[in-house]
């Protein structure tokens, strides 16, 4: 029989080890006992699973509801419990403690040792089938505790009804529940070290979470993992067009008609992807999707890394939104977060009772900035959880990559802090050494593991190397955001036009680092928020300088060499600051001027897609050259991009004054005719329509530039103008 004190334990839910008291434990050769812990319960009987042929009554040995019996024989593998409740009521239940170990010998070890790729493969909570019974195994790692449970709606939330099995080896806890099905809510309760009862945590690990304000987990099933594409590696090439469109998709669009409601995932496919495929983008990029407690954090501030947010439904839609935007053609990027996690109670901070997944001194641990907490990167077990999100996403939910938020805060140990507030790395520099060793190692897997993905870093500083190979010595992105480009250009184009011949620079400079990363040029939300106002509002003039200088913009822009992004929004010139809480503003494309921005948007797309020279050679000084750099009196640039065939080359030429020049001699690199393709300034976008006469201008053997052979142009005011050459 059971002591009184191990009765104890398993009634008040703090025994250590409730698989070596619970269930059946041989006595004898001919013996054995059988245990059961159900709280509320008058009686409980021991049935056979499939017959229901009684086999025993068992003996209250509290009145908690701990019951037991030692019975003469063996005791049959599929037995079941007939539980009579206080109210009348009669159940039958499988017993949670006649089943063997969730994890096998190999996944211990492999989690043991750190080497698991996929460890949301074991972790967590997967339906699943075991010894005949379906139900859903529990696994999560938290060595420091005392005892963990599940709890949910299956079990009153009763952390002493489902104690875990530790698997000392890894630290991880185990069980598994018989009969549990897709849709249950579930958190783990907690004791510490010391014993104390920690705040109820979702599981790390979960595939799907209740919309907020709830917080807790939902069974879910994993995606089946998505075949490799070779058209989608292609589309993700070096060498291929991006243009990506940024989305929020919380406010792209909205149903103010029902209560402002967001979108579902559905609805999103028969909204965002042919509008996006309309206005010729290449890729979406979503602001981050992983389950996010609070709406204002846009999502940067992720809770649930494994669980698609629910505020678009359940987690499949997703998957079936990727899969209609791979049939149109459209690539899908998501921001990903392993910067950083948000201090709420029921994530991952202090997860066992100790600073687990985040650094113990909070001068490593805490991000003044955000107020967030910073993952230890150190720690074997906490970068496999984040390589292994990177996988999961990429072969799951089989996005195109995912674009690193926040990788300066990731490099640098002094990251937002005065001096004394930091701790240095064991060589005493800044550099944070176990955030590059991780961040290589995740790219490396993905490049292994996932060859058709990218992987793109926002990263401001000027830290060497960032989408260069890891063996070359490189961080191993395959793209850069260029913040540089970004912060000089806008400087540059929020002064008056009659000020700006002596800032001239804050145009070319650009071209001086453009190719020491593969770079791109990204026109993102964080460009207006924060009182930064809309791109629209910071153009200087009248109204309609305004939008011909967000014209003139766009055209520089995708003229330049980089990949493009662009918020949503500013492809229609958005006149307000973005508001997470309502659609963007629709209703501005009635008006002809914000109509023609789209159009230009949509028709800058498409030239970009179907010209080689415009992106094969962006990340090489062989794909660009200038013609004119220097005249800043005139406020005027121009230049060439090549694409690897002889015949690709276009002129590309940008009048950043209301001045028109007509007669304009410019030097062009080779002899032939050369064909406006686009015109910012043209009427169908809401320009003058000044061009060069017939859209063509034929080369001269009259030298300029720097050139043996020039052209003669009307260049029209605030514009950019291309021209493609033909022989």
């Amino acid at each position: 029989m059971l002591s009184n004190s191990e009765l104890d334990l398993i009634r008040t839910g703090r025994h250590a080890d409730p698989f070596g008291v619970l269930g059946t434990h041989a006595v004898d050769s001919r013996r054995f006992s059988i245990r059961t812990f159900q709280p509320g319960a008058e009686s409980v009987a021991l049935v056979r699973a499939k017959s229901g042929k009684p086999l025993a009554e068992l003996t209250r040995r509290h009145a908690d509801g701990l019951f037991e019996a030692t019975l003469a024989g063996t005791c049959p593998k599929d037995y079941r419990f007939t539980v009579r409740w206080a109210d009348g009521n009669e159940s039958l239940l499988d017993d949670p403690y006649r089943f063997g170990p969730v994890l096998g010998e190999m996944d211990v070890w492999l989690l043991g040792e750190g080497s698991h790729l996929r460890p949301f493969e074991i972790l967590g909570a997967h339906l699943r089938v075991m010894e005949g019974v379906a139900g859903t195994s529990f696994a999560v790692w938290a060595p420091n505790a005392s005892r963990v449970s599940v709890v949910g709606d299956f079990n009153a939330w009763d952390g002493r009804r489902h104690p875990m099995r530790l698997r000392r080896e890894c630290g991880v806890w185990e069980i598994f529940v018989p009969g549990l099905e897709a849709g249950a809510r579930y958190k783990y309760e907690l004791l510490g070290s010391d014993g104390a009862v920690l705040p109820l945590k979702a599981d790390p690990y979960a595939f799907r979470a209740e919309l907020r304000p709830a917080t807790a987990s939902v069974v879910g099933a994993i995606p089946d993992i998505a075949p490799p594409s070779p058209q989608r590696q292609r589309a993700n090439a070096l060498g291929a067009p991006m243009s990506i469109y940024e989305v929020h998709l919380g406010s792209w669009r909205r149903k103010p008609e029902e209560g402002n409601r967001f979108l579902s995932w559905d609805e999103l496919a028969d909204t965002l992807l042919p509008y996006a495929k309309e206005m010729g983008f290449t890729h979406l990029e979503l602001l981050p999707v992983s389950e996010y407690p609070f709406d204002g954090s846009w999502g940067y501030q992720p809770i649930g890394l494994y669980a698609a947010t629910s505020r678009f439904g359940e987690p499949q839609g997703l998957r079936r939104f990727v899969e209609r935007a791979h049939a149109d053609g459209l690539g899908v990027l998501l921001d990903w977060v392993p910067a950083h996690f948000p201090s709420d109670v029921h994530g991952l901070a202090q997860f066992d009772g100790t600073k687990l997944y985040e650094y113990a001194d909070p001068r490593e641990g805490v991000h003044n900035d955000w107020d967030t907490l910073i993952y230890n990167f150190g720690r074997t077990e906490v970068r496999n959880f984040l390589v292994g999100n990177a996988l999961f996403w990429l072969e799951r939910y089989d996005v195109d990559g995912l674009r690193v938020d926040a990788v300066a805060s990731m490099l640098y140990r002094d990251y937002s802090r005065e001096e004394g507030q930091w701790i240095p790395n064991v060589h005493g520099g800044r550099e944070n050494l176990e955030a590059i060793a991780f961040i290589k190692r995740a790219n490396e897997v993905v490049g292994v593991e996932r060859a058709q993905a990218v992987t793109l870093a926002e990263e401001s500083t000027a830290f060497p190397a960032v989408s260069r190979p890891t063996f070359a010595g490189g961080l191993g992105f395959h793209y850069k955001w260029n913040m540089g480009w970004m912060h000089d250009t806008l400087a540059y184009m929020q002064r008056d036009p009659i000020h700006r011949k002596y800032h001239h620079h804050e145009l070319s400079f650009g071209l001086v680092y453009a190719f020491n990363e593969n770079f791109v040029l990204p026109l993102s939300h964080d460009e207006v928020v924060h009182g930064k106002g809309s791109l629209l509002a910071k153009m200087p003039g009248d109204r309609w300088q305004k939008f011909a200088n967000l014209r003139t913009y766009y055209g520089f822009m995708f003229g330049h060499p980089g990949k493009k992004l662009l918020f949503m929004g500013c492809e229609f010139a958005q006149e307000s600051e973005w508001n997470h809480d309502q659609s963007l503003d629709w209703h501005l494309l009635a008006d002809p001027l914000h109509d023609g921005v789209r159009r230009l948007v949509a028709d800058l797309n498409r030239l970009y897609a179907a010209t080689p020279a415009l992106y094969e050679q962006d990340f090489g000084p062989e794909g660009f050259g200038w013609v004119d750099h220097g005249d800043a009196e005139h406020s005027l640039l121009s230049f060439v991009r090549y694409g690897r065939a002889a015949e690709a080359m276009v002129a590309v030429v940008c009048n950043f004054t209301p001045t028109v020049h007509h007669g304009m001699r410019i030097g062009v690199p080779r002899p032939g005719r050369y064909h406006e393709c686009l015109n910012t300034d043209s009427a169908h976008y809401g320009g003058s329509n000044i061009g060069t006469p017939l859209g063509v201008a034929a080369s001269q053997a009259i030298a300029c530039n720097g050139q043996a052979h020039s052209i003669v142009i009307d260049l029209p005011p605030l514009a950019t103008v291309f021209f493609e050459w033909k022989a």
